[in-house]
């Protein structure tokens, strides 16, 4: 992977990271995850006139892209009816490059090199480190079956995405239309589910919707282009690092707690990438 490209999306992560930081709101979760796609599908629309519209070979990769966002909200909110943030994160966000990487195998034909596979699993291990601690006495096995599917639809659209982005040519134009399809997706999905009185409860929170919407375009923007330059499941994986700056900016700006345990976990994730960097 380039230097620039591997920046890039360190950079991404770290954008990820802080509007996960920005919207504690007190809305659950199903509700900040559709005002954050909301948000973020209202920006895009203010781009859509200065970039093209998707060639005919990339609509199908944005629709299934919109479903398996839908997929993605339902079971991240039910994982979280059965643990808290600090184990449904990093069992679902640290087991979705795994699966990237076997699925970009077989479904893209990518091919990368031993030391990069090592660098992914130990990067993987250090997040997947940062969930063994007490839960709070709700199923294990339902945060387990719900996180893991979690993972799978972050796979699944983040395939999709990588997928649509090559055939588009054009990575800024997909993710400004993906955005925008997937906005207008959530806002039908949360107006069908909880009814008109939702906007009652979005309304207040819309500057924070988007500005977090904003970041997460951006942040995800990048990533798409970085598919483009760089194998998915590296790209993958390095997005995931966003877990280490969540961590650094919930110890520096709101002054929480930083267990051994995690710190050791960050260290690892760290190793991880450098192994990534430099096989």
């Amino acid at each position: 992977m380039e230097t620039s490209v591997f920046v890039m999306v360190i950079a991404a992560a770290a954008l990820h990271a802080g509007w996960n930081a920005l919207l504690k709101i007190g809305l659950d979760r199903f509700l900040t995850a559709s005002l954050i796609q909301i948000g973020a599908g209202i920006v895009a629309l203010l781009a859509l006139p200065f970039v093209a519209v998707p060639h005919a070979a990339a609509w199908p990769w944005i629709i299934l892209s919109a479903l398996l966002h839908i997929g993605y909200n339902l079971f991240l909110s039910r994982a979280y009816q059965h643990g808290d943030l600090g184990q449904v994160y990093p069992i679902s966000r640290g087991s979705s490059p795994l699966l990237v990487a076997v699925l970009s195998i077989l479904l893209l034909g990518e091919v990368f090199p031993a030391g990069q596979w090592l660098g992914l699993s130990v990067l993987v291990g250090g997040i997947w480190l940062m969930a063994i601690r007490g839960g709070h006495g709700k199923s294990s096995r339902g945060l387990l079956i719900n996180a893991l599917l979690t993972a799978l639809f972050i796979a699944g659209y983040t395939l999709a995405d990588a997928s649509g982005a090559r055939a588009n040519g054009d990575p800024l134009s997909y993710s400004a239309w993906l955005f925008a399809v997937n906005g207008l997706v959530m806002a039908l999905v949360i107006l069908g589910q909880r009814g008109p009185a939702v906007i009652t409860a979005l309304g207040p929170h819309w500057r924070a919707g988007l500005l977090g919407g904003a970041m997460s375009m951006l942040a995800y923007s990048i990533a798409i282009w970085a598919m483009t330059h760089a194998p998915v499941a590296l790209v993958s994986a390095l997005r995931e690092t966003s877990v280490v700056f969540a961590l650094l900016i919930g110890r520096l700006w709101l002054k929480e707690s930083l267990p051994p345990l995690r710190a050791v976990a960050c260290l690892i994730i760290l190793a991880g990438v450098a192994m990534m960097k430099l096989a």
